[in-house]
């Protein structure tokens, strides 16, 4: 059975930066299983699929485009020391969360910190980057 949308399907998938740097894999583990479509991979990750059945093993080098996206520099953002806890130790590589408007989760990362000022990065970690994406298909079938 070829993948398609609507189809579930395991596999085994590697994401790896340009200097080889394993980001996440499931080759260790126990294989990952989802329904194309479901949301759960990247749309530009989902289309690479389509078509592959059982057994098929692919590498594919994936642009910042289809994968995360460039880095909007509108997603990096100044705030005022006092938007944070006063019990939060504030450090440059911190993740910090906080709401959206419609109360989601948005995560950052500190990327400075200054008396008053803390610099934020509301961007994908992993946007701006090419992706390498290993997957080893184990099974189709219907969802």
């Amino acid at each position: 059975m070829l993948i398609a949308k609507g189809k579930q399907v395991t596999l085994h998938f590697a994401l790896k930066l340009n200097d080889g740097q394993v980001v996440d894999s499931t080759f260790d583990k126990e294989p990952a299983t989802l329904v194309v479509g479901d949301g759960n991979l990247p749309e530009g990750f989902e289309a690479l699929l389509i078509g592959l059945e059982a057994g098929a093993k692919n590498s594919f080098v994936i642009p910042p485009e289809d994968a995360f996206a460039q880095k909007n520099p509108n997603n990096i953002q100044h705030m005022k020391r006092s938007d944070f806890g006063a019990d939060l130790e504030i450090e440059v590589g911190l993740m910090v969360s906080f709401a959206d408007a419609n109360g989601a989760e948005l995560p950052g990362v500190i990327k400075e910190v200054h008396d008053n000022l803390v610099v934020v990065d509301f961007n994908h970690p992993l946007a701006g980057e090419e992706l390498t994406f290993d997957v080893e298909i184990i099974n189709v079938t219907e969802a």
